[in-house]
């Protein structure tokens, strides 16, 4: 089958893998449809993920259609969204029915290789029936249920005021959500850019750029007050320990992104507000039937969502190219099977 491999950083190939074989037991043998990149095949190409191995063929944002369903309750040819947390369902995490955040997690395309070839192995219980989806807009689930689950961590009530940091993907996912929820959000980002397209695509019309005026437009936005609940999906270390000061008496911060550094904050600071400081990881199946309730009824506009597109082959060339030219990208999908449908 064809497959892309990451060889090493800066080195993307179309390469021939033998399909997968020896399938185990609750195991589903599955056709990728389509493929979402992600910030995290961004930096496994650009050699800044700290947990991986090369060579690795990179993709955990997938649709797919169902070859051999195994002895599944699915059928061959059933449309499904791949849930790509790999969990090992018997660890303390797994036992309190957190698997996103298994002791043991394998993530697709990461841990373990992903869905930039033509067939992928799967267990029965991490697929979900993609019903009233088209198979491109079932490939967005999976980057959008990491918003909808930091919005579900943060315990934060309809009618809070939430500031989202960073308009990447992840963030306006996550800003998508808490607008569901009934929240009032602004997003904040470094460029303007980025905060027009989600005014422009998305109606965010609160934004304020970060930088050194960025705490004068949280007081004016707050009436000095700070947010209820803000979310840091910036992926950078000083971006979460600013994020501190913006968070109101009483108030949450939710940490979506992750980084290799250390973050240090201000006790005093902290305990002053009895802040609520959580961490959010991944999804897990509540997030994802979320996310495809509210695609299918339009709350969550996947068209506005999807800014490019390219095809199996084409990526060794495009993803290279989207790594240096991020200017009105938001998120890129690939067409893996050659006859599955433009959306």
């Amino acid at each position: 089958m064809k497959a892309v491999v990451c060889s090493e950083p800066g080195r993307l190939e179309m390469a021939e893998r033998q399909s997968p074989t020896g399938m185990p037991e609750g195991w589903v043998r599955l056709a990728v449809s389509h493929v979402g990149i992600c910030g995290t095949d961004y930096h496994i190409f650009e050699g800044k993920h700290p947990f991986l191995d090369y060579p690795r063929i990179m993709g955990h944002e997938v649709s797919a259609t169902v070859v051999d369903p195994g002895k599944s309750a699915l059928s061959a040819g059933a449309p499904v969204v791949v849930n790509p947390y790999i969990s090992c369902g018997t660890c303390i995490a797994c036992r309190k029915a957190k698997p996103n955040c298994c002791t043991a997690i394998r993530v697709l395309g990461v841990h373990t290789d992903g869905a930039l070839c033509e067939e992928i192995l799967m267990p029965a219980g991490n697929l979900y029936p993609a019903d009233g989806l088209s198979l491109e807009a079932a490939a967005t689930v999976e980057f959008l249920a990491i918003g909808a689950h930091a919005v579900r961590r943060s315990l934060a009530p309809e009618g809070s005021r939430a500031l989202v940091i960073g308009a990447g993907p992840i963030g306006l996912g996550t800003a998508l959500f808490s607008r569901i929820a009934g929240h009032a959000v602004t997003l904040m980002d470094t460029s303007a850019e980025r905060l027009a397209m989600a005014a422009e695509r998305f109606g965010f019309e609160s934004g304020i750029v970060a930088g050194d005026a960025a705490s004068g437009e949280v007081d004016k936005a707050t009436g000095g007050d700070g947010f209820d609940v803000v979310f840091d999906a910036t992926g950078h270390g000083k971006s979460m320990e600013a994020a501190f000061a913006h968070v109101a008496h009483g108030g949450a911060l939710v940490l979506v992104s992750v980084v290799k550094d250390e973050i240090r904050f201000s006790d005093p600071e902290f305990h002053k507000r009895e802040m609520m400081l959580v961490g959010s990881r991944n999804a897990t199946l509540i997030d994802f039937e979320h996310v495809m309730e509210n695609i299918r009824t339009g709350q969550i506009p996947v068209e506005a969502l999807v800014t490019h597109r390219t095809t199996l082959d084409r990526v060794p060339v495009d993803l290279a190219r989207w790594a240096r030219e991020k200017s009105g990208l938001i998120k890129a999908i690939v067409r893996v099977s050659p006859t599955a449908a433009e959306d």
